[in-house]
């Protein structure tokens, strides 16, 4: 702070010492009229830049505002006080916290130069001249926890040549010129002198010379050593500071070392019976989520905080671990679907807590955020289930860090942006629209960048708005949209039946231009696909960019960059692409990112969530994510879709099933919500879990059809019997499962996981021979078709009139290059959702064929697909409440 010059001198002198042994040292300059404040923000900025690995504050603070230097030294973070000034790092050595301090430079610098004599401190007496914090306090307390008997004096000590004289050991620094006489001194003594000072001497051109706190000439007769003045302390300081700066480089690397987790886990208190999955929640008292950050290895500055709970991470890390080998990969699926639940969300979480709580492995669960939709509706949430949850579950289900309502904003803007263009197109001139398109701003006419997108695909190699034709003029403006090809619906985050089908436009400001719309849940949007597909802000906004909301009448495609509003769906999005950070019930980390639909999108949280998660827990970590619905739909998706875009390559697949499901893919009466179960369910049934197998059989084949090893996850209920277990492990190990283990998570957490555990690190060990399913360049109906005969067991396909159609129309847009995502009931291997186990022979019809160009997908629709859950009679809302006094929310599940 301020221009002192020998403020500066001592810098310069740092400076070089650094550049001269490979430190990258940097000058920070705030002018003489710098506030307190000013000083404060510079040091709180250096405390938090990961780069920086140590700092000093040059004093005395040249500024003519008050500025409290005791508060300035003392706002230095104590890792990076490099000059060891700060009170923590006093206090540490002050208690003889020798290594877990940095010791101020001079005092560090006298110890060096006493241990080069090669005189044994301990034991001998020493006197300490002066008490300041800089140099005699620390010097006094270093000595001592060296062993030496140390006598502090000062300028009240009315005996000091006699405490001199005692000194086998003497460091003076009182700032008085040559007040220690060399007659003092105890002969063969060790002499360290830090003083500086400038006495008059006429024979120098300065008219002063410097001298130190001892008369050098007549105590270096007495003194075995003796430090000159200048030249002796001072660039023993100067070289102290760069070996704290170095021993602070390498604690930060021995701290910070990626893949080294220093882990606290949470001791769950497991109560019988298992109380509600909310109360469990509010039970538990999870870590601040800044703490779980940094034990999984996150600099502060890759970290945004969202409360105690939740926090968004920085994609910059992916650059900074770039050289860091990946984890383990483990996605986690199941057998078909049905409405009794196989648990796959809480056997996610089981396992993480198994891995990390229980074995002490670096794991991550990485999971789909949840919409609230089925939040309110009937489904619940998902954050898992009893003892196998993420936490805070009622944080986890509602707004989470607006990652949804991000995509709803983006989603509706497009939507609005499609009906406006038309309207206006169909009220204005091709001059008028150009003139509104690129208005005359002062006097000048420019194209945005997006509108130079638009001319280049048009091919127009122009970018004066004055030298276009008036053919050119028309094309540029008018993007022509066939209503009746528009595929982009408006979005919301609620069930809400009656928006399946709405009339828009029936204003009179809209001048009669009025069409058939929907409303979709906002997770079925291609922007949540592509939020979960993209694997950075730039390959985002490229693929928003690419997104198709219909065709011209000409049957072009018509693209959010032709409408002019990609970059505005970046800027929405761009908080939304950092996957947020949370944790288990036993404190484990957990990525929540992404949500898309597992039928008409691919179901799978996102690709940057597991990149970065592989990253973070190091060779031998493992990463877990889950798949949506069956393996037939989600893990297929996963492998085919996922895998693809992202380069990655899983280790395991654990697929879930329960006895009880598997009793009704054998045959089992339906059930009904609200409605005791049947006893087929409730009672041992040998015969109806053997049926069922088939299904399991099926879907372990599936899994092994990509070349991963399989391990069955059998989620075990009260109700099951040991014979019922012990037969679905037989079959799964029978199919070619790598291993078959049951599982009491959901009573236990991660101790009822802890046989999965070890056969997922057990599986992890063996070969994967990971491959796809097709090759993309194979035609769009072959592509339909392998996955029909291969993943559901059907007999062929069947392309009704409208889905042939499109698939020509894709395939001469240049869309047919593009990976398969099936669009069928997730309830059934078929189309039919009645079909339980693993039909065969049936003919898949595939009824219109559509497509998520900018996800990167065609999806054939099997039957009808709904975008749009409606309520039941009963919601869950019901039962869902504040309490006004706590804050707590009640009734979620």
């Amino acid at each position: 702070v301020g221009n002192r010059d020998d403020s500066n001198l001592y810098i310069n002198m740092k400076l070089k010492a650094a550049a001269e042994i490979g430190i990258s040292a940097n000058h920070i300059k705030l002018p003489n009229t710098a506030t307190e404040a000013d000083v404060l923000k510079c040091i709180a900025s250096l405390n938090a830049d990961p780069a920086v690995h140590g700092f000093i504050v040059q004093l005395p603070l040249d500024s003519d505002k008050p500025i409290n230097t005791e508060k300035i030294t003392n706002a230095v973070a104590p890792e990076k006080d490099v000059d060891g000034l700060s009170s923590i790092n006093a206090g540490k050595l002050s208690r003889g916290d020798l290594g877990d301090c940095f010791i101020p430079c001079t005092p560090k610098g006298c110890m060096e130069l006493i241990r080069q004599t090669g005189v044994q401190v301990a034991g001998k007496r020493a006197v300490v001249i002066g008490r300041s914090k800089i140099v005699g306090a620390p010097m006094h307390d270093l000595l001592l926890w060296n062993n030496a008997t140390v006598t502090t004096c000062h300028s009240k000590t009315s005996t000091l040549a006699e405490e001199v004289g005692k000194a086998d050991i003497l460091v003076v620094a009182a700032g008085r010129a040559e007040m220690v006489k060399g007659e003092w001194i105890k002969p063969g003594a060790i002499v360290i002198d830090c003083g500086i000072n400038h006495v008059p001497d006429s024979t120098k051109a300065s008219g002063k010379r410097v001298v130190g706190d001892v008369a050098y000439s007549s105590a270096k007769e007495k003194a075995s050593f003796i430090t000159p003045v200048p030249g002796g302390v001072g660039p023993m300081t100067v070289a102290m500071l760069m070996q704290s700066t170095v021993e602070s480089a390498q604690r930060f690397l021995e701290k910070f070392q990626p893949g080294k987790w220093t882990i606290q886990y949470n001791q769950l208190t497991l109560k019988m019976p298992v109380p509600s999955d909310i109360e469990i929640s509010q039970s538990c008292m999870p870590k601040p989520i800044d703490q779980v950050a940094k034990e999984v290895g996150l600099f502060p500055d890759e970290v945004e905080l969202y409360g105690q709970t939740k926090a968004k991470v920085q994609l910059s890390i992916l650059k900074r671990l770039q050289n860091q080998p990946d984890g383990k990969y483990v996605v986690v699926t199941g057998i078909t679907p049905t409405p009794l639940g196989e648990g796959k969300s809480t056997t996610t979480v089981g396992l993480v807590q198994a891995l990390g709580a229980h074995l002490h492995q670096n794991v991550f669960a990485c999971v789909r955020q949840p919409s609230q939709g089925p939040t309110f509706g009937i489904k619940g949430g998902a954050a898992g289930g009893g003892y196998c949850q993420v936490v805070p579950m009622e944080e986890f289900n509602l707004h989470l860090t607006g990652d949804i309502h991000a995509i709803t904003a983006a989603n509706n803007l497009v939507a609005a942006a499609i009906d406006a263009r038309i309207f206006h197109e169909l009220t204005q001139s091709d001059q008028a629209l150009y003139n509104r398109l690129v208005p005359s701003v002062n006097g000048v006419r420019k194209f945005s960048d997006i509108q130079i997108r638009r001319l280049q695909k048009l091919g127009i190699n122009k970018t004066d708005p004055m030298a276009l034709t008036k053919e050119e003029v028309n094309a540029f403006v008018r993007l022509d949209i066939d209503p009746g090809t528009i595929t982009w619906q408006r979005v919301l985050d609620t069930n809400d039946r009656f928006l399946r089908k709405i009339t828009i436009g029936q204003s009179v400001t809209e001048k009669g231009f009025s069409r058939t719309a929907q409303f979709d849940i906002t997770v079925s949007s291609e922007i949540m696909a592509v939020l979960a597909l993209a694997d950075g802000l730039d390959d985002m906004k490229k693929r928003f960019g690419r997104m198709v909301v219909a065709c011209s009448k000409k049957g072009q495609p018509v693209t959010a960059d032709d409408l002019g509003v990609t970059g505005a769906l970046a800027v929405l999005m761009k908080d939304a692409i950092k996957p947020n950070l949370m944790q288990t019930l036993e404190g484990t980390p957990v990525f929540v990112h992404a949500g898309p639909f597992a039928n008409i999108a691919h179901g799978n949280s996102s690709v940057l969530a597991d990149k970065i998660a592989l990253k973070l827990v190091g060779k031998d970590g493992f990463v877990v994510t889950e798949a949506g619905f069956g393996a037939d739909i989600g893990m297929e998706k996963f492998f085919n879709i996922k895998c693809r875009y992202s380069g990655l390559r899983p280790h395991v697949v654990v697929l879930v099933a329960t006895v009880r499901a598997l009793k009704m893919h054998g045959g089992g009466p339906a059930v009904t919500a609200g409605v005791p179960l049947p006893k087929e369910y409730t009672e041992e049934n040998l015969q109806l879990v053997a049926k069922g197998c088939s299904n399991l059989n099926k879907q372990i084949q599936n899994a092994r059809m990509f070349g991963v090893p399989v391990v069955v996850a059998v989620n075990a209920f009260k109700t099951d019997t040991k014979a019922e277990l012990a037969l679905v492990v037989q079959h799964a190990k029978e199919a070619g499962a790598f291993d078959a283990v049951e599982c009491t998570h959901w009573a236990e957490g991660g101790k009822g996981a802890l046989a999965l555990a070890r056969a997922v690190q057990r599986a992890s060990q063996a070969p994967s021979n990971f491959r796809f399913l097709y090759n993309v360049e194979l035609p769009v109906v072959d592509k339909i078709r392998l996955i029909a005969q291969q993943v559901y067991g059907a007999r062929d396909i069947e392309l009704l009139p409208e889905a042939q159609e499109k698939v020509a129309l894709y395939t001469k847009q240049g869309f047919g290059n593009l990976p398969i995502c099936m669009a069928k009931t997730h309830l059934s291997l078929s189309h039919d959702p009645e079909q339980k186990g693993a039909p065969t022979g049936f003919v898949l019809p595939i009824r219109d064929v559509r497509a998520s160009v900018g996800a990167g997908f065609l999806y054939p629709l099997v039957g009808t697909m709904s975008t749009m859950p409606g309520l039941p009679t009963r919601p869950c809302f019901y039962d869902i409440d504040l309490d006004p006094v706590s804050g707590d929310v009640n009734g979620l599940f």
